[in-house]
């Protein structure tokens, strides 16, 4: 996906998070917590009973928790889209096409068997047929 798209859905989803965190500390509370918009009943003269208001707050809150977790999603999705390979052998594979050399020593990763390491580094030193002779 885009930069732009990316940076729409992060700012979408910020909104939606404090959305989601207002709808909640307005609901009622039933053991005694915060429960900021509970209170008074109707005694205040507003337009929707105490229960009215109650379904509409917990109607929202289910919406924007869905909406919430759709803009999770798409973010995981593009997060997974722009990354690299994750397997293990795909990395392998790039690193002995590449030739970067490993840890051990100056050979690159993939070249050669331990046996075809130990003729390169005794070419000069012993005669070609592998045994020493006395000078």
């Amino acid at each position: 996906m885009s930069e732009v798209f990316d940076t729409i859905l992060i700012v979408v989803h910020i909104m939606l998070v404090l959305t989601l965190i207002v709808l909640v500390l307005l609901q009622k509370s039933e053991g005694g917590a915060l429960g900021i918009g509970g209170g008074g009943g109707g005694g205040g003269g507003g337009f929707m009973s105490a229960r009215g208001a109650a379904n509409a707050l917990t109607k929202t809150t289910s919406i924007v928790a869905a909406a919430f977790f759709a803009t999770s999603i798409l973010l995981g999705v593009s997060a997974n889209q722009g990354a690299g390979t994750n397997s293990i052998i795909d990395r392998a594979e790039q690193n002995q096409s590449t030739g970067v050399p490993t840890e051990g020593g100056d050979q690159p990763a993939g070249g050669g068997n331990l046996l075809e390491g130990l003729q390169r580094e005794g070419q000069g030193n012993a005669p070609s047929t592998g045994v020493p002779t006395g000078n």
